[in-house]
């Protein structure tokens, strides 16, 4: 098992002005970090982003999303998941340059567009295609997919791990896999640690992450629970804390941060920390 931090607390871009928490999260114990790929147009930057990662001794996964229509796998336009191709092959060659194992998000259709009406079989399918495809490339980058199964209220593709199971069987390739996220989990599902349990067989990623987001273990999710379950059933890949604040206001308004939910980034990792590796242990 390997414990990560997600950066997107700090920024959705990496640059050398935030080299200074790398360091913080290397000094407190984290195994790595979880890198955002939103910003695509410099390959060079994230084969830099990665050397510093591994000079620091930090292994890395990475997280992204489909960024508008022109890039959306489940647009009826041809085009549009053309694009949608285009793009997460992309994000995959930059994750790769900066040595990424994973590459988590929900990168099946855009963030918070509804049609209003249930998930379609064409839905399903038009993104299945485009999934298939970037599977293919992953795997020559021997880098892993976790497509994310969010809440309601930000997609209506996947909102359960019966969906995401189902969808990961749908795509059926070697690197394609789903991820638990203990946020969306809390929202969604009607037995969180069931739910993880029988997905067990197609989960690439974890994310630990408080019911507001905030500090591990200041919430009232189970995680303490779902890190001993994982523990107990064999999981050994990454453990990778997910929180928001305030500091990037667009992020904000799509996580829907409206208030403080910590009184610094510092109690989040280090508590976080803390309580992902004494559980494990103790487990």
């Amino acid at each position: 098992m390997k414990i990560g931090f997600n950066l997107l607390l700090w920024s959705t871009h990496i640059v050398e002005a935030d080299f200074p928490v790398l360091e913080k999260l290397k000094a407190t114990g984290y195994d790595g970090v979880e890198l955002p790929v939103f910003d695509t147009s410099d390959l060079a930057h994230f084969e830099k982003v990665g050397s510093v990662l591994k000079d620091l001794g930090l292994a890395c996964t990475a997280v992204t999303v489909c960024p508008d229509e022109e890039h959306n796998p489940i647009s009826p336009d041809a085009g549009n998941r053309q694009g949608a191709i285009e793009h997460i092959n992309r994000v995959l060659d930059c994750a790769a340059a900066a040595g990424a194992e994973v590459l988590c998000g929900p990168f099946y259709q855009v963030l918070g567009q509804f049609t209003g009406a249930f998930p379609t079989e064409t839905e399903l399918a038009h993104a299945a295609e485009v999934h298939k495809v970037v599977a293919d490339h992953a795997e020559a980058l021997n880098v892993k997919l976790g497509i994310e199964s969010l809440n309601r209220f930000e997609s209506h593709l996947l909102n359960t791990m019966e969906q995401a199971k189902s969808y990961v069987q749908r795509v059926n390739k070697p690197a394609f896999g789903t991820m638990y996220d203990t946020f969306h989990a809390n929202i969604e599902e009607k037995d969180p640690l069931g739910a993880l349990k029988a997905s067990l067989d197609v989960i690439n990623h974890v994310h630990i992450s408080e019911n507001d987001r905030g500090t591990p273990g200041k919430g009232h999710n189970p995680l303490v629970e779902t890190i001993q379950l994982l523990k107990s059933n064999g999981y050994d890949k990454w453990l990778t804390i997910e929180a928001f604040g305030g500091a990037l206001p667009d992020l904000a308004a799509a996580t829907r941060v409206w208030r403080n939910f910590f009184p610094n980034e510092e109690e989040v990792y280090t508590e976080g920390y803390k309580l992902i590796r004494e559980t494990w242990d103790n487990a």
